[in-house]
């Protein structure tokens, strides 16, 4: 079944000939194409589930911004934006079109960011198509009067069956691509079946037009409002527990993952769903999105149990990044439309598996800069035999594989808001106490969710303070629900000792990364950081 708007398309204004062009098809109707052309499987209770080839994740170092009059002096040029030619750009494009001719394509118009103040228009032109599906799930959907008259303001073309035959030419490193042109305001995908790719080219967008062209702080966050109208934002890394503590009962959803912040205190959500990772999920653990996938939501690179139609979430044979993709009305605590005002309490989630960092600290302005700036968290190295240390990880501003600008300038931006809008930040440490992993234990889910709601309930705004000896961070003598001695980490520690030596190693770490951003960050932002670097000893403070 056609969609009868398609009439306003006209797919040869880009260059596409011959084609057969399926318009805005509903996720049903996408799902039965799916099926129908064997590209995906149904699960037992009718949801779909498709593989996205050799690609179960994003490509980083295959992403490139196009370097021309309007990029040249605002991108941080470097690993994360690498910069390409626009005449290779064209190259490119013009290969994409001459592919993607003669060919069934899917055309899905659509709009990101939910304040209708900042709105963006997208096309979205896709090869396969539960593509389609997914930007279906994962953009704002219009009405059908918006899409009469419909004008992008950016294209997305996405052809993963086109691989560039010589890569050098053309200035990549190899067949597969993501590449964003500013001034052209298109997004190529190629080469690689991944969605993420869409979602993040648009993301990555937006991260360099709203706050250089419309004054607006673009974040890689989760965010919930209260019955109260306030406000909360939650910044993480993949398992710090964005997903699972932004989803509260007593709250609504704003969304989960991409948000702005206006000049007006306004959060809205950048996206019309959610894109979890759904490895070992349980119902228990993550109520939410397990109940999410149902008919509408696509699952990515999951195994189905050995002759049946029930998904092992514990199998990680294809990825660890097992995904699912839904419209955001899948959960039922959700603000309509996404966005709110009155930002509150913003909380920067880190999982430190060394067991250093309080489970709970309020943080100064410039100590908030310069965590966001860090944007720490430790992965567990329990992958590999014998080896139990865990390693820091570090991406700028929570997100820095999206980040087009230099870090400090989102850091400065939110300070700014933070002190205009009073608003409180916390660092939430979800990952150990009383050792490191392999020692200690993951601190648990019930005290941190107790920690978060003191915090909502203004709780520990009259209770006294004591500042952290290494990091300068400012930790809760009390907190309703936690244990005391939790909330002073070196209490938790046998050896105070082996304590004060590993906070010291990974306060090293801290100075070490920041030293690539310290050249242009303000003073403020610099005294945020640990108290003590290589010159300090701390024998009088312990």
């Amino acid at each position: 079944m056609e969609n009868v708007l398609n009439a306003n398309v006209d797919l040869e204004k880009y260059g596409l000939k011959d084609t057969k062009m399926h318009y805005n098809l509903s996720p049903k109707e996408l799902q039965k194409i799916v099926l129908e052309k064997g590209m995906g499987k149904e699960t037992s209770n009718g949801t779909l589930a498709i593989n996205t080839g050799k690609f179960t994740g994003r490509s980083p170092q295959d992403r490139f911004l196009v370097k021309d009059e309007y990029t040249k002096d605002k991108v941080w040029w470097g690993k994360t934006n690498k910069p390409i030619d626009p005449d290779k750009f064209d190259l490119l494009q013009d290969e994409i079109i001459n592919y993607l001719s003669g060919k069934e394509l899917y055309v899905r118009d659509a709009y990101v960011c939910a304040d209708p103040e900042y709105k963006m228009n997208v096309r979205v032109i896709t090869e396969y198509p539960w593509s389609n599906m997914f930007i279906y799930n994962m953009f704002l959907r219009c009405e059908e009067s918006e899409l009469e008259n419909f004008e992008e303001e950016w294209l997305v073309l996405c052809a993963p069956g086109y691989e560039a035959k010589d890569p050098a030419a053309y200035g990549i490193r190899q067949g597969n691509f993501s590449i964003l042109n500013f001034t052209k305001k298109i997004a190529l995908v190629g080469g690689s079946a991944y969605t993420g790719e869409m979602k993040k080219g648009i993301f990555s967008a937006l991260n360099l037009i709203l706050p250089v062209e419309k004054n607006v702080l673009p974040m890689h966050c989760s965010a919930n409002v209260g019955e109260l109208g306030d406000t909360a934002i939650f910044f993480g890394l993949s398992g710090t527990g964005k997903t699972t503590l932004s989803a509260d009962p007593d709250r609504k959803l704003i969304g989960d993952d991409e948000h702005g912040w206006t000049a007006e205190n306004t959060i809205f959500n950048f996206e019309g769903g959610c894109y979890a990772k759904v490895i070992d999920l349980t119902e228990e653990k993550e109520p939410d999105i397990y109940r999410a996938i149902k008919p509408g939501a696509i699952l990515e690179n999951v195994v189905f149990k050995e002759g049946t139609k029930e998904i092992d979430f514990e199998d990680s044979s294809i990825t660890q990044n097992t995904r699912v993709s839904y419209p955001i009305y899948h959960i039922d605590n959700i603000q309509q439309p996404s966005y709110a005002k009155n930002p509150k309490n913003i909380f920067f989630l880190t999982c430190d598996a060394f067991g250093v960092l309080p489970p709970v600290s309020k943080l100064t302005p410039g100590q908030a800069a310069y965590h966001f700036i860090s944007g720490y968290t430790a992965k567990v190295a329990g992958t590999e035999a014998g080896i139990t240390e865990p390693v820091p990880s570090f991406s700028a501003c929570f997100g820095e594989p999206f980040m087009p600008l230099h870090p400090t300038v989102y850091a400065e931006m939110l300070s700014k808001k933070m002190e205009e809008a009073g608003v409180n930040v916390w660092l939430i440490n979800t990952g150990w106490s009383g050792g490191p992993y392999g020692v200690g234990s993951r601190i648990r889910l019930r005290h941190t969710r107790a920690m978060i709601s003191a915090v909502l309930e203004g709780k520990l705004n009259k209770v006294n303070y004591e500042q952290h000896p290494i990091f300068g961070l400012f930790m809760p003598e009390f907190c309703p629900g936690v244990p005391s001695e939790l909330l002073d980490p070196i209490n938790t520690w046998l050896q105070k000792g082996a304590y004060v030596s590993k906070a010291i190693q990974l306060a090293h770490s801290f100075h070490l990364n920041f030293e690539k951003f310290a050249n242009q960050a303000s003073q403020q932002i610099i005294e945020g950081g640990p108290l003590i670097d290589e010159h300090h000893h701390l024998g009088e403070h312990v």
